[in-house]
């Protein structure tokens, strides 16, 4: 495949959604999206929150390191409070932003050495690694407002980020369940937007998903049901694990419903 630029897709993510936000107008911002409880504007300050936790772990290690106590007390209770901070904003101030701490974090995070970390919630990341998950979110939240507002999003390869960030946290599902993963990872052989292949995971694997890596993406940030994707397993393991699959540490949530969205 070709070689690709995680800051640069980020960025590229970021621009995208920020389209998707621009020029709606105020009842649309406060339209409940699929995440019970939330609306668009509660997607995009969640987004805004954190975006700003990510610049600062890149940039400010120590005051990262005061915020990270908080959010690992009560990680819920520091995502409902960001909310609330962000509750009086007028729309095109949250959009804005949003913006600006989506782009303070790309900066900070593309200049972190490539082989160095960052802090982070639970252990240090590489910043590629990091940025990923900043795709992740942006990749979800933005499913929820596109969901809203009725609008279908055009994928790319930059989804190659965010099935890397699913098959390396791959026992996620399984870690906020309290169950034990299985003792091998498995085998990821995926369809690209652009019709490529690619292959994560080892070649030797017993257990297999195969299927388009869109719906992988939409699996592991549990916005669909597996029984509306088109990804197989193979082994038992592998078709527990698409009832489970989770990109993202803590409460699964409700997920999705089986026939919620239109194939």
């Amino acid at each position: 495949m070709t070689q690709r630029d995680v800051i640069s897709d980020l960025t590229a993510a970021a621009e995208e959604f920020e389209e998707l936000i621009t020029g709606i107008d105020e009842a649309a911002w406060q339209r409940e999206t699929p995440a019970p409880g939330w609306t668009v504007a509660d997607q995009v300050a969640h987004l805004a929150f954190i975006f700003r936790l990510a610049g600062t772990a890149a940039s400010d290690a120590e005051l990262f390191g005061a915020m990270a106590a908080k959010a690992a007390s009560d990680f819920d209770g520091a995502v409902n409070a960001a909310l609330a901070e962000y509750a009086g904003y007028a729309p095109e101030a949250l959009r804005a932003r949003w913006r600006s701490e989506t782009d303070t974090a790309i900066k900070a995070l593309a200049a972190v050495p490539a082989d160095q970390v960052v802090p982070w919630l639970v252990r240090p990341l590489p910043p590629a690694v990091l940025a990923s998950a900043g795709m992740m979110e942006m990749f979800a939240h933005g499913q929820d407002v596109a969901d809203a507002l009725g609008v279908t999003r055009e994928r790319t390869d930059r989804l190659w980020w965010l099935a890397l960030f699913v098959t390396l946290t791959w026992d996620f599902g399984y870690q906020a369940r309290g169950l034990t993963p299985p003792p091998a990872p498995f085998r990821f052989e995926l369809t690209a937007p652009s019709g490529a292949t690619w292959e994560f995971g080892p070649v030797e694997a017993g257990q297999k998903i195969t299927g388009p890596a869109e719906d992988l993406c939409l699996l592991a940030t549990r916005r669909r049901h597996r029984d509306d994707l088109a990804l197989t397993a193979i082994g038992p393991d592998a078709d527990a694990w698409l009832d489970i699959a989770q990109a993202y540490r803590g409460p699964a949530g409700e997920g999705r419903r089986p026939g919620q969205f239109k194939a």
